[in-house]
This record gives structure tokens, sequence and C-alpha cells, in this order.
């Protein structure tokens, strides 16, 4: 989906003032899986307006959107007297790169989802972990890609042609931070020098800028957990990143950094960890995360893929790739510092019907989106600014099992 492109079946008109996109060229990054709290993942602006949560509540809550309210929030496992708290704890952002997300048109009274690429530019609401929640152009309700990013293969067709700057390689998949982010480092997307501290759950009235040229030094993290070394670097403006389907658990051991402790680098560089193998692993080399190895990826599990209804009419991409599994719910208000449990959702009785075992279909708006269906990846953490993480590889379709593709 092109930034500034309107979707075919949104929630809301993309002239209902709701949001506007902007033009960003995509950032090249190291790896595919990108952490909520990646330093520098999204951008910002001094300009507001970029996101209106505010007219986008009275909608939903306008009894005119009453049908629609319940759906909307449905999709997200939300009640619809939720609706208001979640959105007041949401923070606007800018996709610094292409990003992969499962969106959601309206059609005949239902969410309707489809797997979509979403170009760099296109103004966002991220929740407390960091996860793209809503688009803001046309209020459409997004939920975590799940997949192995290393077997999609994004196509496009219908005559629809690549945007200016797409590069399969800086496609990336954002996965949840393990705890809820107090503010977000952002970059000027104006001015890559400038750094922008954005308190979650405000719309940029109490940004506070820092010097993102600055220089910051590689802290001691040997002999911590991964989850330790994490907010180690996220303090200092740095960031792990991670190859493979699955990241290291954080309660990992920490033997080595690349570099190490005392060398200064740019905000927002990556940090390579080496992590000693868990018990029962004996014999087997230390997992690396980070640009230059794989965290010890394990082999994901597919189930049931987000349904999609019917294979897809519109000129937006299509998917012939397997099932994906089931999605985490969003997080939502409680003090804890852990996402609520799903069950305390509501029903989601207007989400789709569990697929067959055929490919999900995907259903898009506008001119790029991508679909496809791979297993999913743990969620990763860290809390300061740029992006970070390797470009997910595509691979041709496998005879056994197919190789996911998507077509735009």
């Amino acid at each position: 989906m092109a930034a500034g492109v309107p979707s075919l079946a949104p929630f809301f008109a993309e002239d209902s003032g709701l949001g506007r996109d902007a033009r960003v060229r995509s950032r090249a990054v190291p790896g595919g899986l990108q952490q909520g709290d990646t330093p520098g993942l999204y951008g910002g602006t001094k300009q507001p307006g970029i996101c209106d949560v505010e007219r986008l509540k009275r909608f939903l809550t306008a009894p005119r959107n009453d049908r629609r309210a319940r759906v909307w929030a449905a999709a997200l496992d939300l009640r619809k007297n939720e609706i208001p708290g979640y959105l007041d704890r949401l923070t606007p952002v800018l996709l610094r790169h292409d990003t992969l997300a499962l969106n959601h048109d309206y059609k005949k009274g239902k969410a309707v989802p489809f797997r979509a690429l979403l170009q760099a530019g296109i103004a966002l609401l991220v929740d407390q972990h960091g996860l793209p929640s809503v688009k803001c152009s046309c209020g459409n309700p997004l939920r975590p890609f799940e997949g192995d990013t290393s077997r999609i293969t994004v196509t496009f067709g219908d005559g629809n042609e690549k945007w200016q700057g797409y590069d399969r390689a800086e496609v990336v998949v954002v996965r949840p931070a393990p705890r809820k982010l107090e503010r977000i480092a952002l970059v000027d997307v104006q001015d890559p020098g400038r750094g922008i501290e954005r308190p979650v759950g405000t719309i940029g009235e109490a940004d506070a800028g820092f010097d993102a040229t600055e220089r910051r030094a590689v802290p001691r993290v040997a002999g911590t957990t991964l989850g330790e070394a994490r907010r180690r670097l996220a303090d200092a403006g740095l960031a792990v990143a991670f190859r493979g389907a699955e990241p290291p658990a954080e309660h990992a051991r920490v033997v080595a950094s690349d570099p190490g402790a005392g060398v200064e680098l740019r905000f927002g560089a990556q940090v390579t960890l080496t992590v000693a193998a868990e018990s029962g692993t004996e014999g087997r080399k230390p997992s690396t995360a980070g640009t230059a190895g794989t965290a010890t990826p394990s082999p994901s599990t597919s189930s049931a893929p987000p349904a999609g209804s019917r294979p897809p009419t519109s000129t937006g991409p299509t998917t012939t790739s397997g099932p994906t599994p089931s999605r985490p719910s969003p997080s939502k208000a409680p003090p804890s510092s852990v996402p609520p449990p799903a069950s305390s959702a509501a029903p989601r009785s207007s989400a789709p019907p569990p697929a067959t075992s055929s490919p999900p279909p995907v259903t898009s708006s506008p001119p790029r989106q991508v679909t496809s269906s791979p297993p999913t990846g743990g969620p990763v953490s860290s809390s300061a600014p740029p992006p970070v993480s390797s470009p997910p590889a595509s691979s041709a379709p496998a005879s056994t099992p197919p190789a996911p593709s998507t077509t735009v």
C-alpha cells in the first residue's frame, strides 16, 4: 500500500481528515525483524496533524457508526466501550521502512483482514508495545504480521508498479516490545540529525528534541541477560536486531558484544550480542543476536491463517502462501507491565471465520499491498531510537511446502 494512496474499502473515507502520510525514503536495515521499541524504528515531524486521534474517537463513538465501531473494536480484540481509552494510549508516528502488517478493510459490515506492505511515510498509531495499530488516514485497524520473513515473496502485478525506492531487502516486520513503553524515540523525517522523544499517548505537544548525531558509547553487557542488555543499549540509544524467525529468550546469558564496551557509535546503530547456549543444548555453538549472526531461530509452526473470506477481486495484492498463526492481542490499559490476557478481550464475533487449508485470501485497498502467510517470530526488546534489522530474504516457492508468495 503506497503512501497517500486511498484504500479501496476503508473504515472511514481517506479525505475525512483523520490523518495524512508523508514522503519518506525507506531506510536500509540489517534485519527484517524489528522490535517495537528499537531506537529510530519510527519517524516523526515537528508539524502537527499526521493523525487526528480525537476525530477518530468521535467517528468511532458516533451513534451512526455503531456497527462499524463494533467491528473495528473486535478486529483489535476490544469491546466497543474500550475504544476511547485504547485510542488515548496510542501514539502517532511515521513509518521509516516499508513494513508488513495485517490490514483490515470494511466490507459488507465485516472486517476483512489482508496482508499488506505499507510504504515508508505512512502515518500510523502505535500501541504501548510499539506495534502498528491503526492506519491514520482511514482508521483501518492493524495487527502484527505473522510469519517467516525469509520466505516471503513480494510481486507487483495487475498494472501496479513498484514505488520509487522500493527494495525487498529493506522490508521489515515489527514485533512487540516485552514491556510497555513510556516514550518513543523518533527520528525527524525532515531532519535526520534531530531526534524526537515522544511520550506514549501524546500527539506531539509534549515532544522533546535531542541530537541524533551525537556519538554514544557501547555499555558493558557481557554477563547480563539478553533483556537487561537490550535495556542498557536502548538507554544508550543503540539497538539489537535479530536474524531468523525467533530471537533468543530474554533470560539468555550474554557472553560478548561486538563492538565491545566503550566503542562509540552513531545513534540507533546495532550491537551484535553473543548469547550462551541454553541448558540441554550442549555441543551447540553460542547463538548470536544482531547484525552478524543468527539468533538460533527455532522452526515455527503454522496454525490457521487469518481468514480472508474470498480470493481478492481488487487490483491489490493477493497471496498464495500457507497458513498463519493466531494473532496476539493489542496492549490494553491495565497498569501492569505485561499486555492483558486475550481472555479479557471481547469475543471476536465480527472477525472472519478460520481459514481452511487453502491459502488465506488477501484483499487489498490501494496499489501496493502485500500478502503472505509465514510462521510467527517471538517478540524482542529495546527502547531507544534508530532502525535496525537484517533484510528478510525471499525464496522461490518450494515443492513441499510451497514458499509464500505475494502479488501487489
